[in-house]
């Protein structure tokens, strides 16, 4: 995750393979312009995450009019050990851009990612709920599964 000279991490990101890079949506401004450029410049998509962005919404229609590619609400462990989820945040972040897409991540595991589908995000990201998972393979399966309406 990018935070600083956005510019050549970006370049170096698509040197090695991305598609998707992403940058802290805490970074500053002069940072996620730069990274959005440098990442259009080569065909590639850049991808804000909101962890610890304190004004969700004011900051979302910022990065949307930046042309941020997607904008992904993020809860982090600790909060999910707070017991917060991403879906308000998602729903906040819908709600005010225009043409950014839309990435949800944080607490998703296969007994959770329906509720997240039915959101309708564009791009659904699932860590630690397949990476911790007894069986990884099949964790992710069944996420799939969901996403894809056969389950």
């Amino acid at each position: 995750k990018i935070m600083d000279a956005a510019d050549y991490e970006v370049s170096q990101a698509v040197k090695f393979g991305a598609d998707v890079v992403t940058i802290l949506g805490v970074a500053e401004d002069a940072s996620i312009k730069a990274a959005v450029e440098e990442a259009h410049k080569h065909g590639k998509e850049l991808l804000v995450d909101m962890i610890a962005v304190q004004d969700l919404e004011k900051r979302a229609k910022e990065l949307d009019e930046m042309g941020a590619d997607y904008i992904a609400v993020h809860t982090g462990y600790d909060l999910q050990a707070e017991g917060q989820s991403p879906l308000d945040s998602l729903r906040t972040v819908k709600s005010v851009i225009s043409n950014s897409k839309v990435a949800v991540a944080g607490g998703i595991k296969p007994d959770t990612i329906k509720s997240v589908a039915v959101e309708q995000p564009d791009l659904i990201i699932v860590g630690g709920g397949i990476a911790n998972a007894d069986d990884p393979k099949a964790a992710a399966k069944q996420c799939r599964d969901i996403i894809d309406g056969n389950a």
